[in-house]
């Protein structure tokens, strides 16, 4: 358990929000030499990034997700170095089974962007699939689209890794310190806490779901709205699973993969018409209707036994895409930056994304000096302006 702090009284840069998105930017921002102070409402890593397995991935539709993806995977890779923790990280590859000829195609322009863009992506055939994943169904699909080099790894051990790695970079992290309010102060913006006051002349906003409201504070519009989202775990299988890549019915959502070694399997899928709410209390009255996608998917595992299972929030804009980027106007003296509103793929592009902050913090995106990825079209005021993104990669 996160031992509760005091919050120092000042910063450069006071980042709210203490899951995968908080920890990466509060470390890429101390790694550059700010003095950041790290906020969580909770324990660190339990709200959305408190999954027990995330997929990484660079397979989207997107040049810019595409870039994200990317370059999180590098990072992911060289996290043992940098900033030190063993993460995990298994790249078993991640499959997209598509149910439609219309699927294949939409594939495969993507396929060629990532390709363009040096991800080893490629189509497959229903039966080279198969040869992945045996418990797929061999009628269900007209194809399917493959990236060896995506795979999971585990959000508690990223959160924590960046942690260490910001404290370490001289950044004061503390847990169990909602902000309570902001005010305006002579030189900054003041985030008033129960365990203290800090007084910093940016404010980043990683609040993930509950980022509309922590936006509110400081009258910057975020539009991001929490849904429950639900997975389960098998009991040990017999005979025991092969390694699976992470697989995906684009169809429907359901998706799978190795839970442990043990033989058990991890199975979701997004349940449409989920109503806006905080509520991530399990509910096993939905795994007859994921048993019911099982059965088209992989009838092999229609009536495998489920031992109970975990709810958590996905953090959904309009568009079902992110927002990253920087207020137009500045709150009194004071910067407000923000990276939010992922819609199931902020663990995946938390490393980038961490990177692209600094940049923006630095005052260097968009120059050759950045570090990062461009992610100018991320910005939240595309809603005002009527340029709503498209990414048909999202589960």
């Amino acid at each position: 358990m996160e031992q509760p702090g005091t919050v120092p009284s000042r910063a450069d840069a006071v980042v709210i929000g203490g899951g995968v998105m908080g920890a990466s930017v509060a470390f890429h921002l101390a790694e550059a030499g700010a003095h950041v102070v790290l906020l969580e409402s909770g324990e660190l890593g339990r709200g959305s990034s408190g999954k027990p397995i995330g997929g990484v991935r660079a397979q989207f539709s997107d040049p810019a997700n595409v870039a994200l993806g990317h370059r999180s995977l590098e990072l992911f890779e060289d996290f043992r170095r940098r900033p030190g923790a063993d993460i995990g990280l298994r790249q078993t590859g991640y499959l997209f089974a598509l149910p439609t000829d219309d699927d294949v195609e939409l594939f495969g322009r993507s396929v060629a962007l990532q390709r363009e863009l040096g991800v080893d992506s490629r189509l497959l055939t229903t039966a080279d699939a198969r040869r992945l994943n045996p418990y797929l169904s061999a009628s269900a699909y007209a194809g399917a689209a493959y990236a060896p080099r995506d795979g999971w790894a585990h959000p508690a051990a990223v959160v924590a890794g960046y942690a260490d790695g910001a404290r370490r970079h001289g950044a004061g992290v503390v847990a169990h310190a909602p902000v309570t309010a902001v005010e305006q102060a002579r030189d900054g913006l003041t985030v008033v806490t129960p365990r203290g006051s800090v007084t910093a002349p940016t404010l980043v906003l990683c609040a993930g779901a509950w980022s509309r409201g922590v936006g509110g504070l400081v009258d910057v519009d975020l539009p991001v709205d929490p849904v429950r989202r639900q997975i389960a775990f098998t009991a040990p299988l017999e005979p025991s699973p092969p390694t699976l890549p992470f697989t995906i019915d684009f169809g429907t959502t359901y998706y799978l993969h190795n839970a442990d070694a043990r033989g058990t399997l991890l199975l979701g899928a997004s349940e449409p018409g989920t109503p806006v709410g905080f509520d991530t209390a399990y509910d096993p009255g939905w795994e007859p209707w994921l048993r019911g996608l099982a059965a088209r998917a992989t009838p092999a595992l229609a009536d495998a036994p489920l031992t109970g299972g975990w709810a958590g929030l996905y953090e959904l804009t309009p568009d079902h895409d992110a927002l990253i980027g920087e207020a137009p106007r500045p709150v009194g003296d004071a910067r407000v930056l923000y990276a939010c509103g992922f819609s199931g793929h902020g663990f995946l592009q938390a490393p980038a994304v961490g990177e692209a902050v600094a940049d923006l913090y630095l005052g260097r995106a968009g120059t050759p000096a950045a570090r990062g990825v461009d992610v100018s079209a991320f910005d939240a005021g595309r809603f005002g302006a009527r340029r709503s993104r498209t990414e048909a990669n999202i589960i």
